[in-house]
């Protein structure tokens, strides 16, 4: 079993041609993600019982996620995206994010969990965030940890806050990805690579096995404790980059468990990783995140479509 925790949101997307909404959420993109490659997730998050909230379980539901808490009284959070013209997104937030009482039921919702993967709003924003980092030090003696930071400076606008935050999580990951955007807020004046080096160190021998940075259309590069690879990015027409990270968040982690490296008893293998392996899952994660930005709004690919498309 994989598991997902964070924010489950709706994207309302305002485009030239006019206004449409998708269910999103950084974390929840990537358990969609995740099951659309057939792999069993549940995720752990939260949403409202209202007309938002309902599409967002229904979502879920058609994707085979599994989601063991229910609704609850507050609203559904919603982000804002303004597509440009080159169909990129900004965006902005009316959120509320906390999972009360979380920490006495984890024994049982991360039994037999050798996965969990977290970041982006969750990590960073309270009172909420303090229960993803008790979630992530229960997880860590079983599990493999994955961590996207997703940063978001319109929401948390402390740079060092955000910063620190971060390194919390890295520390506790086995498994990082962050887009150069991320890094370059996060660390202003040094290189994207440089920023991802030094997180593999955090942690010491405990820390990441592996730290991957998004570059757009230059493609991904990542390191492990062997070596450093980059792949290219495939050439895809652009309709836009809602979700395209989390998809390749997804596509990263699918190739890591379809080689049995999920875990906490395959964490030396993990580390041990070599930089063909790295490339190899790199690429396999860019395709990922091609398919969904040739469509609307965070749609990760099924694993046929990945396979065959």
């Amino acid at each position: 079993m994989l598991t997902v925790i964070g924010e489950a949101l709706v994207d309302v997307v305002q485009r030239p041609s006019g206004i449409e909404a998708h269910v999103g959420g950084s974390p929840l993109n990537v358990a969609v993600g995740l099951a659309r490659l057939d792999h069993p997730v549940q995720f752990l998050g939260r949403y409202g019982q209202d007309a938002y909230g309902d599409s967002v379980g229904a979502h879920l539901r058609s994707s085979s996620v599994m989601v063991p808490i229910p609704p609850d009284s507050k609203p559904t959070s919603v982000a804002t995206a303004l597509i440009d013209d080159d169909g990129a997104a900004t965006y902005t937030f009316d959120l509320a994010w906390e999972l009360p009482g979380l920490s006495a039921r984890l024994p049982l919702m991360l039994q037999g969990a050798t996965l969990l993967h977290t970041g982006s709003i969750a990590t960073a924003l309270e009172p909420g965030a303090a229960e993803v980092l008790a979630a992530v030090e229960h997880a860590h003696p079983n599990s493999t940890i994955s961590f996207d930071p997703n940063c978001r400076p319109s929401i948390i606008t402390d740079r060092e806050y955000a910063r620190e935050q971060a390194e919390r999580f890295v520390a506790l990951a086995d498994v990082v990805k962050a887009s150069d955007e991320d890094l370059e807020w996060l660390y202003p004046g040094v290189d994207p690579l440089d920023s991802a080096r030094r997180w593999l160190s955090l942690g010491g021998t405990e820390g990441p096995a592996l730290v991957v940075v998004t570059r757009g259309a230059k493609g991904p590069w990542g390191t492990t404790r062997s070596g450093e690879a980059e792949v290219p990015a495939p050439k895809v027409d652009v309709v836009d980059t809602v979700g395209a990270g989390d998809s390749f968040m997804a596509g990263l982690l699918s190739a890591i468990v379809d080689r049995g490296l999920d875990g906490a008893q395959n964490r030396e293998d993990l580390r041990a990783m070599p930089a063909e392996t790295l490339a190899a899952i790199m690429d396999h994660a860019a395709r990922a995140a091609a398919v969904t930005v040739s469509r609307a709004g965070a749609n990760p690919p099924s694993r046929s479509e990945l396979n065959h498309g």
